[in-house]
């Protein structure tokens, strides 16, 4: 397995999305919440793939995801610690969450909503310090 990454994953129905950010900055909070988004119907069925660390593939031409196999199915929740919850092994990636991003803006310059991983391109929403990825997350995931 490739060396592991400060992030966490979730699998959006096909989907799946990557959370990046410094610690604190509300990778397992958006993880969660987006499964819990699922429950209440807003998106399709919303499973992790990994919280806290995850590992990062390129192969034929796509970007995959992998939890780490000793964090299988455990996430953190604030208040409640370490939790067990489903889970899956690994997902390709459709788009990439930067919190905490210092280039985050109003109306993002297209450029801004794209970022390069191992030479592949993968959709960027930029969350600036302070602000609720959700909505922007729920918006990418349900607009054209």
């Amino acid at each position: 397995m490739t060396p592991s990454i400060h992030a966490s994953a979730v699998l959006v129905g096909e989907r799946g999305v990557l959370i990046r950010g410094p610690s604190g900055s509300g990778k397992s909070r958006l993880a969660f919440d987006l499964i819990l988004a699922a429950r209440a119907g807003q998106i399709p069925a919303t499973t992790l793939i990994g919280d806290d660390r995850v590992c990062l593939t390129a192969h034929n031409g796509r970007l995959t995801v992998q939890g780490v196999p000793e964090l299988a199915g455990m996430i953190e929740i604030r208040g409640l610690g370490i939790r067990t919850i489903g889970f899956t092994d690994q997902a390709p990636v459709d788009l990439i969450v930067d919190l905490s991003a210092t280039d985050a803006d109003r109306l993002p310059a297209p450029e801004a909503l794209k970022t390069l991983v191992f030479g592949l391109e993968i959709a960027r929403i930029p969350v600036a310090l302070g602000y609720d990825a959700l909505p922007l997350v729920l918006a990418f995931l349900t607009t054209v």
